[in-house]
C-alpha cells in the first residue's frame, strides 16, 4: 500500500512507506542540526518546514523526487 505526499503526511508515514525519504530528512538534519526523523516522527511534513524554517515547496519536492525515484512513478 502507497499513501499520496501532501503537506499533511507525517514524517512517520512517509519512513513506513517511503524509507528511500530518509535520505532527504537525513540532508536537512546536516543542514540544521537536528535528526528530523527522531525529533519530529509525528510531526507533518508543513509542521516540519514551519518549525524550522525550511521552504515548504523545496522540502516537498525533494521528498517526491525520491518516491519517484524509487517506486519509477511519475
Amino acid at each position: 500500500m502507497n499513501i499520496l505526499l501532501t503537506p499533511d503526511t507525517t514524517v512517520l508515514e512517509l519512513a513506513e512507506y517511503y524509507p528511500e525519504t530518509e535520505t532527504v530528512f537525513d540532508r536537512y538534519r546536516k543542514r540544521i542540526g537536528v535528526c528530523i526523523c527522531c525529533e519530529c516522527l509525528f510531526c507533518s511534513v508543513k509542521e516540519v518546514a514551519r518549525r524550522y524554517e525550511l521552504d515548504l515547496d523545496e522540502l516537498m519536492a525533494r521528498l517526491s523526487n525520491a518516491i519517484e525515484s524509487a517506486t519509477g512513478e511519475d
